[in-house]
């Protein structure tokens, strides 16, 4: 074993939302699947599509444009859903496209800047700069952890 390298690989997946560039930590999702249109259910909030049937389990899945906040658009059978695990909670999260799976060191990512107005926990845990692109990590417990309890 070597002592040279202290700093440990991570792994991201990134996606786009519209025109933006977004990631996750691999270690957190399952399996990327097409566009399934998703059951509706009352009440929910608005950025939470329904559910669909994930080989016998209903999954909850997430137009994650709307719940950051974005512009909302279309779907069309491009759109793809990340399925995410979360402690024991298993999500689908509708973006537009899966882009790459990019290997980084803590090194390579920089804290946001707190631009909070509000009581609303950032969802941007770090970002990072890789070719001209900014990439924001995203921090899935707040994510889900705050739709678990909209659905409360």
């Amino acid at each position: 074993m070597s002592d040279k390298d202290t700093s440990a690989t991570i792994e991201l997946l990134t996606f786009r939302l519209g025109d933006q560039e977004y990631s996750l930590d691999i270690m957190s999702v399952r399996e990327i699947r097409g566009w399934t249109r998703a059951t509706p259910l009352p009440h929910a909030p608005g950025y939470m599509k329904g559910v669909i049937n994930l080989r016998g389990t209903v999954l909850p899945v997430m137009d994650l444009a709307l719940r950051l906040g974005l512009t909302p658009r279309e779907h069309t059978d491009r759109n793809v859903i990340i399925v995410v695990k979360h402690e024991d909670a298993m999500t689908g999260l509708l973006v537009d496209a899966v882009s790459d799976i990019i290997a980084l060191t803590a090194d390579d990512l920089q804290p946001p800047p707190d631009m909070q107005t509000s009581a609303i926990p950032n969802v941007v845990s770090a970002l990072t700069l890789i070719d001209e692109r900014m990439i924001r990590v995203l921090d899935l417990g707040s994510i889900v952890n705050s739709t678990q309890s909209a659905a409360a």
